[in-house]
């Protein structure tokens, strides 16, 4: 038992239990799409003669490397595109991301966001934010937004007009630190049939982390032209240490590639060096990873509204990524929920997460990841801007069981810094 091992309150682990049951439809269906991805990673594997010696690795100029092509091949085989970029040099999915708009638009051409504003890091990419140091706008590409509409969604009538002139025409499938619903695979596809009626020609962009392996096909497999994702995010698995993933149209990967590393050198160079085995591997267990995620935030989201707090996404709406947003009302109680996630954690969690300036970020963010890999948020973890509306964006979870002890210690450290309470 929990109890046994963690000092939870009685009352709030009733109230869990009753949380877990009225999640189990949701467990169910999570179940029934990871058993789905699961089986397209499998045979994608099978498809590409995977073998040992793709894990071997490379060095210096990485030329002829079987692991990194043929890695390659099988992640386009999963997306349902003509080729794919997987790499450990993706420093970050900002990086990665920032590679992919680098590669495809060329000064003058047009960017516009139908998501309204792009996620705080890339800002500074695109240069409507900070110093600029190289941005997109420093090279004299535009950028133009189509901002939602009120309750979060894509503004459908408001699109064709704003994207008349676009060469590139992005999505941001996840929220962000926003509070607007993640994008579902049916809003993407209907944004992409709308698209693709208005401007035949235009790049359809997705930036998909933290939304593999969420549902049944990516956003590639419904006519988008390129995804982009981190590998310390779902689709890594929480084995990848790090890289990055562009799958699309041959020619705009190579083109991303020739950003990567240079002109000429494109995909044929870059080493693998010991990283091989392990984006396999992570790609092999990442629906069933992402799963675990899913149901750690169903759980959160199940237990929270019982405890009195607004949680997002509504039980009404189909989840777009892994994400589960609650509304805690005041920056003590963010920094108490976030306290408590780091002390459920199985590595840091002796140590207090704090409310700090990070690189990229226009507030100060309090970040709780107790991870096995730095900054993975397929590992669990709670981070939060500091501001309006205090709100904590939870994500991760590498098994249920391990996820749902840290939903439950954030939520004791909350009762007892009476924070919250419980009924008689």
């Amino acid at each position: 038992m929990v109890d046994q091992y963690f000092r939870i309150d009685q009352k709030l682990l009733a109230l869990a239990e009753e949380a877990q049951q009225a999640a189990s439809a949701q467990f169910k269906e999570i179940d029934r799409i990871a058993e789905h991805c699961s089986a397209k990673v499998l045979r994608a594997l099978q498809e590409e003669h995977v073998s040992a010696a793709c894990f071997a690795g490379s060095n210096g100029y990485g030329h002829d490397d079987v692991g990194r092509d043929t890695l390659d091949r099988v992640w386009a085989r999963v997306f349902g595109t003509e080729d794919a970029l997987v790499r450990h040099q993706f420093v970050s999915g900002t990086h990665t991301l920032s590679t992919a708009l680098f590669g495809v638009l060329r000064p003058g051409d047009l960017m516009v966001s139908i998501t309204g504003a792009p996620y705080d890091t890339l800002e500074e990419v695109i240069g409507i934010r900070g110093e600029g140091y190289g941005s997109l706008a420093d090279y004299g590409i535009r950028y133009e937004k189509c901002d939602l509409r009120s309750d979060g969604t894509l503004d459908f009538d408001a699109i064709p007009a704003a994207i008349q002139n676009a060469k590139v025409v992005y999505l941001q499938r996840s929220r962000g630190y926003s509070l607007r619903p993640a994008l579902t695979i049916a809003e993407i596809r209907a944004a992409v049939s709308l698209i693709r009626q208005t401007r035949p020609d235009a790049i359809i962009m997705l930036d998909n982390c933290y939304g593999e392996f969420v549902d049944y096909e990516e956003p590639t497999e419904v006519g988008a032209d390129v995804a982009i994702g981190s590998l310390i995010k779902n689709a890594g698995g929480g084995i990848a240490q790090t890289g990055g993933y562009i799958a699309g149209r041959a020619d705009l990967i190579e083109q991303c590639a020739c950003r990567l590393t240079c002109v000429g050198g494109g995909k044929e160079i870059g080493c693998s060096l010991t990283h091989s085995r392990e984006m396999y591997l992570g790609l092999f267990f990442a629906p069933e990873v992402v799963a675990n995620a899913k149901k750690t935030g169903a759980f959160a989201a199940e237990l929270f509204r019982r405890l009195g707090f607004t949680v997002l996404p509504g039980k009404e709406r189909t989840a777009g990524d892994i994400i589960t947003v609650i509304q805690l009302g005041s920056e003590d109680a963010v920094c108490a929920f976030c306290k408590g996630i780091q002390a459920g954690s199985p590595v840091d969690s002796f140590v207090t997460p704090e409310p700090w300036d990070m690189a990229g970020y226009e507030s100060k963010i309090i970040m709780a990841a107790g991870a096995f890999t730095n900054g993975a948020s397929i590992e669990l973890s709670a981070d939060a801007p500091i501001r309006e509306p205090y709100a904590v964006y939870l994500q991760g979870g590498l098994t249920y069981t391990s996820g749902k002890i840290g939903v439950l210690t954030a939520a004791q450290t909350m009762l007892d810094a009476g924070l919250i309470s419980l009924a008689p």
